[in-house]
């Protein structure tokens, strides 16, 4: 390699120049522009899971592997087997372009590469690329840099040499012995040069090999050690996330990704830019955690940040919902924080009310109240005075609106048709089916629930909250019961036997308990459907305590209430925990199974150890909210033990007592 900056190529001046120095006087800004976070990169990216840096035309990484940079949605994007095919091809030609780059660097060894060379000789600063060749050898010679050394000796090679016999005529099943491997050791020096001034001169050397292991035949036994090559070359175990292909876009977004590629243009205040920054670096991520977990990112690119450009009214509410975390986790205390939360909730409920007047932007309205009633959820203390309106007064207005849709309708009738879910309706489903069992009533849309179950199609709950659809259409048939058996519209025997019933078709939804398995792989990487089958498992747990507590005359002390509350315990094992673990989303299940543990229960040992690995978090949103309500419900029943009064505290009259309102979902 020249010493001299003129006998620089473009590709070697590209490795020799130092990283540049930040220029004094540049602003902060720019440097932090340039490692943004990229919320549309190209479809192909969004695939393979991988970072893109959104490049004009085409990306790099695309560029790069030979790759079809797609910016526009593609037909192959909407369809699960397409998409299956997709990755297969794009596994394909990175293994041809990674093989492809392997061989042309060898190749580039020998030919740019003097005689001494592969001795690991030191090479002489004075050669030159510009050496005249004596002799061009032959595009098909084994001396030729691209000669392929692992395709079998041809026939003319026999035919040129007529005293050899060839192997193929005298032994049909010969395969050709491959060339002996060699080792090419390449030596490459850098000079840093400042103001055309030589500096800092660095000399490594790294060895190639042509080795290749044999392909493994039918009667040899495969060694684990043969998938090095593999994993060394093609990169494969990272390509593509650890389980079977998850469809990235399940559901019916009401809009698209953001138009920009940097920030979202979000019309704000000055004065409330930093509530607008808290709420999305914060907050966002508190909100939809399984729904990260199985289409990452999507929460924030397609559903939140969109709304927040485009809906005032969901802006205003998510201002709100930012001061409400911001005052319970930084201790924020004063007229100021108030006034912020109950002046953009006044503003949230006016945008409302003038949007329902002019009876126009359904779908930006249903939104807005959906994350009204949602998102406290993941917010604020038990113990906020602030005024408010109850999550159950909001909801009517969504039912109004969820049926002016017909988004029921879509959901039952055009399953076969509809590809995706409506996000809003599915969001509402799961609002729906939980809430009511807050109130003591039977879901609003029980009856779509039921078409979907008997239908066997998905509302996508187990794709935005983790628990199987199957499971949330029975717990709203448990629902349903319950809300008959508290307006003694059923006796007792006819309760007793659609207990039976309902317990026989929670039976059918069991898994082999060698399926409960821990959700994180061997390499610390979450697996989504595994996380999905132990919540289900945790929900299922639950419904089976919520219907046996319906049993006439039933107590907590009862030896089978006790069997599954324990059961429940131990399958909480399976759910991480911690601040990055995901109790906050098994908040229903946690209550239902809290609500009838004993004094000398298990369950409350283990709800107090995970209640102090979240920490702080422990006393936010919906989770904070149930075990301040499960402190209250054990007090009330362990006196009523003691005192011998034998009564049985149910933890909706617990609320009701109290004044509270809670969403504990």
């Amino acid at each position: 390699m020249s010493t001299q900056p003129s006998a620089q190529t473009g590709k070697s001046a590209a490795m020799v120049a130092p990283k540049a120095a930040p220029v004094k006087g540049s602003s902060p800004k720019a440097a932090t522009k340039m490692h943004r976070r990229s919320r549309s990169g190209c479809f192909t990216c969004r695939l393979r899971r991988k970072k893109c840096d959104e490049g004009k035309n085409q990306c790099k990484a695309c560029k790069h592997l030979g790759l079809k940079c797609e910016y526009k949605r593609p037909m192959w994007w909407s369809n699960n087997e397409q998409r299956k095919q997709q990755k297969e091809t794009i596994k394909n030609i990175i293994k041809r372009t990674k093989l492809s780059e392997k061989t042309t660097q060898i190749g580039t060894s020998h030919a740019e590469t003097p005689p001494g060379l592969s001795h690991s000789l030191p090479t002489s600063a004075t050669y030159s690329e510009a050496t005249v060749r004596t002799r061009a050898p032959s595009v098909e010679s084994q001396s030729s840099p691209g000669y392929d050394f692992n395709q079998p000796l041809s026939n003319d090679y026999y035919d040129f040499h007529p005293h050899i016999a060839s192997p193929y005529e005298t032994d049909p099943h010969c395969q050709p012995f491959p060339p002996t491997p060699y080792e090419v050791d390449i030596k490459t020096e850098r000079q840093m040069y400042v103001n055309d001034i030589p500096t800092r001169r660095d000399s490594t050397i790294s060895t190639f090999s042509t080795y290749q292991p044999p392909s493994a035949q039918p009667n040899l036994h495969s060694f684990p050690e043969d998938e090095w090559i593999n994993q060394d070359i093609y990169n494969t175990g990272d390509m593509f996330s650890a389980e079977e292909g998850l469809d990235f876009d399940f559901f019916d977004f009401s809009h698209g990704a953001p138009q920009t590629s940097q920030q979202a243009l979000i019309q704000v205040d000055e004065c409330d830019r930093p509530l607008l920054d808290h709420f999305i670096d914060n907050v966002l991520r508190l909100i939809f955690p399984i729904l990260e977990v199985n289409q990452h990112g999507s929460a924030r690119s397609e559903v939140v940040l969109p709304a927040l450009e485009s809906n005032k009214c969901y802006l205003h509410c998510c201002l709100s919902i930012s001061a409400i975390h911001l005052k319970s986790t930084r201790g924020l205390q004063g007229a100021q924080i108030d006034s912020d939360i109950v002046r953009h909730r006044y503003a949230t409920i006016a945008e409302l009310c003038e949007a329902l007047k002019l009876d126009t932007n359904h779908v930006q309205i249903l939104e807005a109240t959906l994350g009204m009633i949602f998102f406290q959820c993941s917010v604020g203390r038990p113990d906020d005075a602030l005024p408010d309106i109850p999550w159950h007064q909001h909801f009517q207005a969504a039912i109004s609106l969820v049926r002016k849709l017909e988004l029921p309708h879509a959901m039952v009738h055009d399953n076969n048709a509809r590809l995706h879910p409506p996000f809003n309706m599915t969001l509402a489903s799961w609002i729906d089916i939980l809430g009511a069992t807050m109130l003591g009533r039977s879901p609003e849309f029980a009856d779509t629930y039921r078409e979907k179950n008997q239908s066997g199609s998905s509302s996508g709950l187990c794709e935005l909250m983790g628990c199987e659809d199957s499971m949330m259409y029975l717990i709203s048939e448990i629902a349903c019961l319950d809300a008959l058996k508290a307006s003694d519209g059923i006796n007792d025997m006819q309760l007793c036997q659609l207990i039976g019933s309902l317990g026989t078709s929670l039976d059918t939804t069991e898994v082999p308990p060698e399926s409960l398995t821990w959700p994180y792989s061997s390499t610390g990487a979450i697996r989504p459907r595994q996380l999905s089958r132990n919540m289900t498992s945790i929900f299922r747990l639950a419904a089976r305590i919520y219907l046996c507590s319906l049993v006439p005359n039933k107590t907590k002390e009862d030896s089978t209430m006790q069997s599954l509350v324990e059961r429940f315990t131990g399958s909480l094992q399976l759910i991480p925990h911690g601040p990055d673990g995901f109790d906050r989303s098994i908040v229903w299940p946690l209550l239902i199974a809290g609500s009838q543990s004993t004094a000398n229960s298990i369950f409350r040992q283990a709800l107090a150890g995970r209640v102090a690995s979240l920490g702080e978090h422990a006393e936010s949103g919906s989770f904070g909210r149930m075990v301040r309500l499960l402190q209250e419900v054990w007090h009330q029943s362990d006196e009523a033990v003691r005192t011998g009064s034998g009564q049985n505290v149910h933890w909706r009259d617990v609320m009701q007592q109290k004044g509270w309102d809670f969403l504990l979902i």
